[in-house]
């Protein structure tokens, strides 16, 4: 098994709620994710890639508090998921590069007390999003 690297964001706006990119595809009930996504050989470090793919998917900025997770590969899904709690310092939506710019990824904030209600992906993501996100916020 050959396995990729990714960053992942939990990342928390000044009102306390988690952004995530709702995904949706015809046929099938919708999902959400954190942004981020592969970390590419132009990429200095980890972090650097999750700051670009915070800039292509959402067009945001962020202060990364750290390393809050790590989700293993297996062998239906060969990444290795560098999680991160970030604080989001600036958003423009005009700024969005990526390939993510089609119907069916959408933005969205959920409140961290609200995980519950939708389909976070990876699921394990949910507790440590509760457990993580307020040190994001405060």
């Amino acid at each position: 098994m050959t396995v990729t690297r990714s960053a992942r964001a939990l990342l928390v706006d000044d009102a306390g709620r988690l952004v995530l990119i709702k995904r949706t595809k015809p046929g099938r009930p919708p999902y959400w994710t954190t942004p981020g996504g592969r970390v590419e050989p132009c990429d200095a470090s980890i972090e650097a890639a999750l700051h670009r793919e915070l800039m292509e998917e959402l067009g945001a900025t962020a202060a990364l508090l750290g390393q809050v997770h790590v989700v293993p590969p297996t062998p239906a899904h060969p990444t290795r998921q560098h999680v991160f709690l970030a604080r989001l310092l600036t958003v423009d939506p005009a700024l969005r590069c990526g390939p993510e710019l089609t119907d069916g990824h959408t933005p969205e904030r959920v409140p961290l007390d609200l995980l519950h209600t939708v389909d976070l992906r990876p699921p394990e993501l949910v507790a440590v999003a509760r457990a993580a996100g307020p040190r994001a916020a405060g």
